[in-house]
């Protein structure tokens, strides 16, 4: 069975997530650019707020299950990953996905699982951001560490992560940010990578952004898309025979949006859509990277991902609520 969910989400400072569930509530509209987006989000859909009162979430997943499925969402305050289910039952799934293992900062980290996704395998693995690390969960529970460290030097901040269908996995690994700062650590990496792991060696891709972040593959898995938080872009590359990556192009320019939030979770539906957190919501592209419209959450969404049985709901981690918004087009895996 080959299972493939991509989630990403925000490198968010403590100041900027309590500012941002100190908001006042608004509603989710969505924000029509082309015509063509009416044949992915109908005029008459709206977002509705499922649950709030969550600390601030981030990494989200769809889990299909026989006859249904459930959402985990990781809640990075709490440091906790919750299972949800449509009946709008919740409950812990993993407690401190981000455990203390590096010496020299708290003991209950501010950031806790950031992207997460399935192995071909069915095994949940995600980015540990304060870990340093990217996790398997194995199915009697434990922990294994995939890739930590690259040439001796300790990764930055694993954020979101893609798996190939061959088991190849892709992740981004941006600066750490304040916590370099605020817990006395070393940051190893002179620069912020795109990695590849495959057969057990971590391969280092792309170190010319300045904030990777979001990544996806295309569905034919020919192209290889990661976002600049800072600049605002998405790139494009192409994915050679051995996995690694060439001539990269910009696809899309979001430095002229307006509204929170900078390019975060990328993913794509099965028309080949690309979706990616931008200025002012979730922006919708075309193949060929025309801005087709917006999808604008109730509160700043770093995370998004498809769910329900038919892969048509487009499911938010916003800020403090989880959203949720039915499509014409379902996910693309």
């Amino acid at each position: 069975m080959k299972v493939f969910v991509v989630c990403s989400a925000a490198l968010v400072s403590g100041s900027v997530f309590l500012a941002l569930s100190a908001q006042a509530p608004q509603a989710g509209t969505t924000r029509r650019v082309d015509p063509a987006f009416d044949a992915i989000v109908s005029s008459g859909a709206t977002v509705e707020t499922l649950k709030d009162g969550f600390g601030f979430i981030n990494g989200i997943l769809w889990v299909k299950e026989s006859g249904g499925g459930h959402l985990l969402i990781s809640d990075i305050p709490a440091n906790v990953v919750q299972r949800w289910t449509p009946d709008g039952k919740m409950s812990p799934f993993l407690e401190k996905p981000d455990w203390t293992r590096t010496t020299g900062r708290p003991a209950n980290p501010r950031f806790g699982a950031n992207g997460i996704t399935i192995d071909p395998q069915g095994r949940i693995v995600y980015a540990a951001e304060a870990d340093r690390a990217i996790v398997r969960l194995e199915k009697d529970g434990k922990r294994t560490i995939l890739a930590e460290a690259y040439e001796g030097k300790r990764l930055n901040s694993p954020n979101d992560l893609v798996f190939r269908s061959d088991g190849a996995l892709y992740f981004t690994d941006p600066s750490g940010g304040n916590r370099f700062a605020d817990w006395d650590l070393k940051k190893e990496l002179p620069y912020q990578g795109v990695f590849l792991l495959k057969d057990g060696k971590l391969q280092l891709l792309i170190k010319d952004l300045d904030r990777p972040n979001g990544i996806a593959l295309s569905p034919d898995e020919k192209f290889l898309y990661v976002n600049d938080s800072a600049k605002r872009t998405i790139t494009r590359y192409q994915v050679q025979r051995d996995g690694s990556v060439a001539n990269g192009k910009l696809f899309a320019d979001m430095s002229t949006g307006t509204g929170t939030g900078n390019p975060d979770g990328m993913k794509f539906d099965a028309s080949g859509n690309l979706y990616s957190v931008g200025p002012g919501g979730i922006w919708v592209f075309s193949p060929d990277g025309k801005h087709l419209g917006t999808i604008v959450p109730p509160e700043f969404a770093p995370g998004f991902t498809f769910g329900d049985p038919d892969g048509k709901s487009l499911y938010m981690a916003a800020s403090t609520r989880l959203a949720r918004i039915r499509l014409n087009i379902a996910s693309a895996r």
